[in-house]
């Protein structure tokens, strides 16, 4: 009953109850039908105050749900930044995989969080050039499912800088190069090139 208490309170961002629902002798890492801890309830809802009682409490971040995530990769995934630097802090494993089979870094890279990935690159040891279960690498997201607007340009600046290899195809043997040319992203396109992109 403390469990799923904890799990309700943690959803509804209330880090007071949290605090009274652990006092009391609530499980921090119980899961509920769906796998999920109060951290991941907490993540979900945005709550940065519950997940930080919760993190600072010693919930482990690194629990997936039947979803496979976690509040690490969903913080990532969802451009929560204060979230994710706790996750961090608290000892993420940066190598745990999304659904599809993706790290933190691949979806970041795919929705334009600037400030999230340059955040994976330098504070935590995600592999830049991890392949998805789709084929494709953080830096084939950040063009193939992009606008190729300036956010995405400074992550594929980014992705170069700390070693993406430019020339990982993906399972069509589609080069980054050939797919920032043929949908016309001639800023990403420059900087391929510029670093040994064919």
């Amino acid at each position: 009953m403390l469990n799923s208490q904890l799990i309700a309170a943690a959803d509804r961002g209330d880090a007071d109850a949290l605090r009274r629902l652990l006092a009391d002798g609530a499980e921090i890492n119980a899961r509920d039908e769906r796998g999920r801890t109060a951290v991941l309830a907490a993540t979900y809802g945005r709550h940065v105050p519950a997940a930080q009682t919760l993190i600072q409490a010693g919930a482990d971040v690194n629990i997936r749900d039947e979803r496979l995530d976690n509040p690490f990769l969903y913080a990532g995934a969802e451009g929560l930044i204060d979230i994710l630097r706790l996750t961090i802090d608290a000892g993420a494993d940066p190598t745990l995989t999304n659904r599809f089979g993706g790290t933190a870094l691949i979806p970041a890279c795919e929705r334009g969080h600037v400030e999230v990935v340059e955040l994976l690159l330098t504070r935590t040891r995600v592999n830049v050039n991890h392949i998805n279960n789709l084929g494709w690498t953080a830096l084939l997201e950040a063009i193939v499912l992009s606008d190729g607007g300036p956010a995405h340009q400074q992550i594929v600046r980014l992705l170069i800088a700390h070693g993406a290899d430019v020339n990982i195809a993906d399972k069509q043997n589609v080069t980054p190069l050939q797919h920032a040319r043929s949908r016309g992203y001639t800023a990403i396109a420059e900087l391929l090139e510029q670093a040994g992109g064919r």
